[in-house]
């Protein structure tokens, strides 16, 4: 599956940046309508507001009343992603660093982040920061 029309691909720093409105909460939620962000991402985002104690069922309802397509995980994003290691290992990237990305070059789509140390990535992969 490749990218519709201007798509974008959120990773979790960005979509936690919108929740939180936090500086460049603005950004991404001029994109909500074209973004898609991976299960992996997702996953991080529901930790994430797990660790501040939001109950179960708040966060059940948040993931129902999600504003982006979510995509599950495949064979190839799994490839790419362990692939991305090695080039991104200096940067500390996680793993949900690597499927946001995956998710970006499988669908030749920009992704998304607050993360500053994915500028210097050269991945061919277009990244834009929101602060």
């Amino acid at each position: 599956m490749r990218q519709k029309m201007n798509e974008i691909v959120l990773d979790a720093s960005a979509m936690l940046a919108f929740l939180n409105q936090e500086n460049g909460h603005d950004v991404v939620s001029q994109c909500l309508e074209a973004a898609v962000m991976s299960a992996v991402n997702l996953s991080e985002v529901i930790a994430k507001l797990a660790d501040k104690n939001i109950s179960e069922s708040l966060i059940q309802e948040f993931v129902t009343q999600l504003p982006v397509k979510i995509i599950p995980v495949d064979t190839e994003q799994a490839v790419i992603a362990g692939l991305l290691r090695l080039p991104t290992k200096g940067l500390g990237l996680s793993l949900g660093d690597r499927f946001c990305l995956a998710l970006g070059k499988q669908r030749s789509s920009a992704v998304i982040t607050a993360d500053r140390a994915w500028e210097r990535l050269q991945l061919g992969i277009e990244i834009r920061l929101i602060r």
